[in-house]
C-alpha cells in the first residue's frame, strides 16, 4: 500500500473519531489504532462460518396446531456472550421476523468481554424466526436465527 493511501487513511481515522481501522488489500493488511482515549466499547465485525449453520430437513414438523413444516438454515452463535438485537437500547433491531437479509448484513451484536461483535449473515434470505430474546446470554453454537 503506498504512503499517500496510508496518510489519507490516518487522516480519515482522526477526523471520524473512530479508534481503529483495519484494511486488507490482497495480501497487504494495515491496522490503524488511535489508542484508548475513551471508555467506549470496541466493535468488532464477526462473520459467521458455515460450520455454525445447520440446514434443517424440509420435513421436520413443528408442534404447532397447524403442523407447519420448518425449512431454512439455522444461524448459531459463534461465541459466548450477551445477544443484542440493536446497536443501542431503544434503537430499531438490525433484523426481525420478515426482514430480508443479504450476505454481509448485520444480524445482531454479541457482547463478549466488553467487546461488541457484529454478527453478519453468510446467506441471502428472509428471517423467519429469531430464537433469542434481546439482552439474553448465549452460548457457543446456540441457535440465534432461522433464515429461509
Amino acid at each position: 500500500m503506498d504512503l499517500r493511501k496510508l496518510k489519507k487513511l490516518i487522516e480519515l481515522v482522526e477526523e471520524s473519531g473512530i479508534s481503529e481501522l483495519e484494511i486488507t488489500e490482497g495480501e497487504e493488511k494495515v491496522r490503524i489504532n488511535r489508542g484508548a482515549t475513551t471508555n467506549q466499547p470496541q466493535i468488532n465485525q464477526v462473520t459467521t462460518h458455515p460450520e455454525f449453520h445447520q440446514p434443517l430437513p424440509a420435513s421436520v414438523e413443528t408442534p404447532s396446531a397447524d403442523n407447519k413444516k420448518i425449512e431454512g438454515t439455522i444461524i448459531n452463535s459463534p461465541m459466548v456472550g450477551t445477544f443484542y438485537t440493536s446497536s443501542k437500547p431503544g434503537a430499531e433491531p438490525f433484523v426481525k421476523v420478515g426482514s430480508k437479509v443479504k450476505t454481509g448484513d448485520i444480524l445482531c451484536i454479541i457482547e463478549a468481554m466488553k467487546l461488541l461483535n457484529e454478527i453478519q449473515s453468510d446467506y441471502d434470505g428472509e428471517i423467519v424466526e429469531v430464537l433469542v430474546e434481546n439482552a439474553e446470554p448465549v452460548e457457543f453454537g446456540q441457535p440465534l436465527f432461522r433464515i429461509n
